[in-house]
């Protein structure tokens, strides 16, 4: 009897457990199968550069077979050289100017940029709120109707802050006193140890150009307009520069799944290949003058007729009508006196 009370219960059991592991596979394909349909918000976008590093929340994919980085929240970034662009996923840019060390925190659709060194030139539209953090600044923009907001801010020495607005304002709060100032639309200052109630003229001093094309408006004169204006592009548009093309062959890449921090790559085994195009050694150069070519043409004086013909021709019928005359003469002189 308690035997099979006992199987009951263990059957019981059994079914019970086979119904909880159902549930939780259900929900386990039910997440799987939505989570490529719904984006991760936490996703800030594309990085891309020539020397940078990143660490952190990141993804890495492979799109038409280049390796590409996604930037998360929490991703800390650092360009040791040159520039880097972030493209992001809400169609903005942001460019970063090196050596630049910053940190990205993204939450619902604000954007945090801690930026600790270099200069950042960002173009963000209507989304995400951009707000930069320094040691001593806090600084969010400010869009001016539907205008895009655009902005450039960095340190181009120790101790000193650059801003330049080109479109949009730029609310600029002190963290430790909580005093703040708006920078208006096209103003370029300068801040010494983050002190707002110095501002000075930046005079250019922090440059960071942003990699975007721009697409100029099309003028109101219709298409006639456009075509002249593309036409006059073309005509300023400079010659294109042959430049060598650089290839670099590196060794073979080691993983470690187990290492936290990947090896890096042996310098020594890397080979650059330096591929240019070799130009004819013989090049002419002139030019055709030819304006001296008509100007001896037409100095060139006419050919004369020759003198004694012409006086043969006009001296002949001269001796000709005298000696008729003296024939004459005599005739009549003759036929008198007989």
């Amino acid at each position: 009897m308690r035997l099979k009370i006992y199987l009951r219960e263990l059957a019981r059991r059994a079914r019970l457990l086979a119904g909880v592991c159902g549930i939780v596979c259900a929900g386990l394909l039910v997440v799987a199968a939505a989570a490529p349909d719904q984006p991760a918000g936490d996703t800030v976008g594309l990085i891309e550069g020539q020397d940078i590093r990143v660490t952190g929340p990141m993804s890495v994919e492979v799109v038409a077979g280049q390796t590409k980085t996604i930037l998360r929240s929490g991703s800390d970034v650092q360009v040791k050289s040159g520039q880097a662009r972030i493209s992001l996923v809400e169609g903005g840019q942001i460019s970063v100017c090196g050596p630049a060390h910053f940190s990205v925190l993204k939450s619902g659709g604000a954007l945090t940029v801690a930026l600790e060194s270099g200069a950042i030139h960002a173009r963000v539209d209507r989304e995400p709120a951009l707000t930069v953090y320094t040691a001593e600044i806090q600084a969010q923009t400010m869009a001016i109707g539907d205008d895009p907001r655009d902005v450039l801010m960095g340190f181009p020495s120790p101790g000193m802050m650059c801003i330049h607005t080109y479109r949009g304002a730029l609310r600029v709060e002190q963290q430790l006193s909580g005093r703040s100032v708006i920078v208006p639309q096209g103003v370029d200052v300068m801040l010494a140890n983050g002190q707002i109630d110095e501002m000075r003229n930046g005079a250019g001093q922090c440059k960071c150009e942003l990699q975007i094309a721009k697409i100029p408006a099309a003028p109101a004169g219709g298409s006639d307009a456009a075509a002249s204006s593309s036409e006059e592009a073309a005509d300023e548009k400079p010659e294109a520069r042959e430049e060598p093309i650089y290839t670099v062959i590196m060794p073979p890449l080691e993983f470690d799944a187990k290492a936290k921090v990947q090896p890096e790559p042996d310098m020594r085994l890397m080979t650059i290949v330096r591929r240019v195009r070799v130009r004819p050694a013989l090049v002419f150069q002139g030019r055709v003058e030819e304006e001296a070519t008509a100007t001896a043409v037409a100095t060139k004086a006419p050919p004369k007729p020759p003198a004694a013909s012409a006086a043969a021709k006009k001296t002949t019928p001269a001796e000709g009508s005298v000696v008729d005359r003296m024939r004459s003469f005599f005739r009549k002189l003759w036929s008198r006196g007989g």
